[in-house]
């Protein structure tokens, strides 16, 4: 090892060998419940106070000028909403405007809105797609800084994790620029077999890729903070040394291309913050994850570049697969606690949004490249799976709430957190919009029946717009040779389309339920926890299956019979609902279940006709981690093995400056 690789790590002391299994009197073995490697270039640390939410500018200068963009769209939302509102009272008032009368309409108008807002974004994201279907490649850019790529991961599958970055690190070196990324995996595991099976596998993976000076591990002793403090502690510890970091969760990929052209975006764009990019769901296994990577692939870069084109300089942050300036995160965005006791008080949990919003408040933009391909990440195997992730979030985005009126914030960030509350309070408001409206039908039948063409044109209306951006993209798809190709054809994408919206039709009823009992239950105080997100097959049984949906099968057998008592119209109008809840149970095993990936299945995607070398060899690399088990086990044995006690201490440590340093 040279000069400069030495540098990189810290001297090792005989007195820090405190988690390393010790010989003391009669050769006895302290019992170590976790792994001693840590391996972390010498320290570069950089202050990241703590910000206050009741103090911030009091203007905040622009830095993209998009101001007349979001007049248009948001005079827009507001005039459709204000001629369906105007059209809804007209169907209600024949019978008199009673409580309940005003209640659906304050209902209606609220959810109208929020599909009007979608509706209209989408076709701005259609127009820029179609424009960037014509543009021209640009070869890759000459990059000069140093970048860390950040892992931080808690109870995750060590060989997903360390193949996925193995693959990344591989693909930055096939671009001639892996010497300016660094890679670390920063632990928060607390299962002691999982935590060993990551240092052995980063010391494996250090041997293998013959770069140990590209590859880091460190593993904290408490997860203050879950993940944000993780990440925060990296960058009080190494963050001065690196003019970028990207966050990578536990099933991203990126392209090295696509590293080095976010890279270059960073550098080119001096007051940028942070740069987000749209990753693609992928390696799809079970029915209903194949569905949701298909709905991703086809629809997300149009709904992304929607968002784009308003967003400006005021974008959003998700958490990963986006590149942050360090120096910029660390002055802006370091994380207060929220007064006042679980769930909503403590550390912010979906800490993403506010970090976006504090980085702003700064003077920093927070954009996204939604031009970009090459960034990657997987989804939920099931609907259950789905469910658990989306309490979790919930219960963060809901406590976001606490965070709308801190000071300083750009109005556009305060639009983010307020969209990321709705998401979730969307699902009771639409139950309560349903309730509402079977008690208005109940109370003005024949009055409402008169009115029943005005209030079927209103329906339609509302559902072409709620469709409209899926509709959107599929044509767009299909007016493209190359793109019909990438999805098995014209007949095959049509298929996929019709199956996808039926599907997501049938299920919304269920997600409902559940988003609006996750509602419920954080408003009741009761946490969500933090366990870490099922990513494999997870062979739902149907009697597991009807445990979780009983009540929604219960619930969708009540609607069938109140509203075919009270009119079949109704239960006409309600009836994708009421199927997709008492047929809840079947549909989730039938959709946890082994679907046909790659070429000929239904739901097939540009990645299964062609996969980029990434995916391909992180696939690939994912075996042969499963498959080095007794490799791993080798190198945990040596670790753990007792040193002779005739070799003079400063002796015993020195294997390790090559590698790590042990500790505590």
């Amino acid at each position: 090892m040279g000069p400069a690789a030495r540098r990189r790590h810290r001297r090792v002391r005989p007195s820090r060998l405190k988690a390393a299994p010790q010989v003391r009197a009669g050769l006895e073995r302290r019992v170590v419940p976790y792994p001693a490697l840590r391996s972390l270039p010498a320290p570069a640390p950089l202050a990241m106070p703590e910000q206050r939410l009741d103090q911030g500018p009091s203007r905040l200068p622009p830095i993209l000028d998009v101001g007349l963009r979001r007049i248009l769209l948001i005079g827009l939302t507001l005039a459709l909403t204000a001629a369906a509102g105007w059209r809804m009272t007209h169907i209600l008032t024949p019978g008199g405007l009673g409580l309940a009368d005003l209640g659906m309409l304050v209902l209606f108008c609220i959810l109208f809105a929020w599909i009007a807002f979608a509706f209209l974004s989408g076709v701005a994201g259609l127009v820029l797609t179609w424009r960037g279907a014509r543009a021209r490649w640009r070869p890759r850019p000459v990059i000069f800084t140093r970048t860390a790529l950040l892992a931080p991961v808690y109870n995750e599958d060590p060989h997903r994790v360390l193949a996925g970055l193995e693959a990344v690190h591989e693909d930055l070196a096939a671009c001639g620029v892996a010497e300016l990324y660094d890679i670390f995996v920063l632990s928060d595991t607390r299962d002691p077999d999982i935590a060993r099976d990551e240092a052995t596998g980063v010391l494996r993976l250090r041997a293998r890729t013959g770069a140990p000076d590209r590859f880091f591990y460190r593993r904290r002793a408490q997860n203050r903070d879950r993940k944000a403090g993780n990440i925060a502690e990296w960058v009080t510890a190494c963050g001065a040394d690196y003019e970028g970091m990207v966050i990578l969760d536990a099933d991203s990929l990126m392209s090295g291309d696509t590293l080095v052209r976010l890279t270059a975006e960073l550098e080119r764009d001096a007051r940028a913050g942070l740069i987000q990019t749209l990753p693609t769901i992928i390696n799809g296994s079970t029915l209903f994850a194949r569905m949701q990577q298909f709905a991703g692939r086809l629809y997300g870069p149009m709904v992304a570049r929607g968002q784009a084109w308003w967003s400006g300089a005021e974008g959003n942050y998700w958490g990963h697969n986006a590149i942050i300036r360090t120096q910029a995160f660390a002055a802006c965005a370091g994380l207060p606690h929220i007064e006042g006791g679980k769930p909503f008080g403590g550390h912010i949990l979906s800490h993403d949004f506010v970090e976006a919003a504090l980085l702003r408040r700064g003077g920093w933009a927070v954009r996204m490249a939604a031009h970009l391909d090459g960034s990657y990440e997987e989804a939920p195997p099931s609907l259950p799976d789905m469910a658990v992730r989306d309490r979790r979030w919930c219960q963060g985005n809901l406590q976001h709430a606490a965070v709308l009126p801190a000071r300083g914030l750009h109005w556009v960030s305060r639009l983010h957190l307020a969209r990321g509350i709705l998401a979730y309070a969307t699902s009771p408001l639409w139950l309560g919009f349903l309730i509402v409206g079977g008690m208005v039908w109940a109370s003005q039948r024949d009055a409402l029946a008169a009115a029943s063409s005005s209030a079927l044109a209103l329906f339609a209306v509302t559902m072409a717009m709620l469709m409209a951006p899926k509709a959107m993209a599929a044509a767009m798809s299909l007016s493209q040779a190359g793109a019909r190709r990438a999805y098995g054809g014209p007949a095959r994408l049509l298929a996929g389309v019709v199956a996808e919206l039926v599907l997501s039709s049938l299920m919304a009823a269920s997600m409902m339920l559940m988003q609006s009992r996750a509602v419920v239950d954080v408003l009741l105080g009761r946490d969500s926890g933090w366990n870490a997100q099922t990513r494999d097959d997870p062979q739902i049984s149907l009697a597991d299956a009807w445990r979780r949906h009983r009540r929604h099968t219960a619930t969708g057998l009540a609607w069938v019979v109140a509203a075919g008592l009270l009119d079949p119209m109704l239960l006409a109008w309600t009836s994708p609902l009421a199927l997709g809840l008492v047929f809840s149970a079947p549909l989730t095993v039938w959709t946890s279940r082994a679907s046909t990936p790659g070429r000929g299945g239904l739901f097939q995607t540009p990645e299964d006709v062609a996969p980029p070398r990434v995916i391909s060899r992180a696939n690939a690399l994912r075996l042969r981690h499963e498959g080095e088990r007794a490799a791993r086990l080798q190198i945990d044995r040596l670790m753990s093995e007792p040193v002779p006690p005739h070799i003079p201490a400063a002796v015993r440590v020195q294997p390790w400056r090559q590698e790590a340093d042990v500790i505590s």
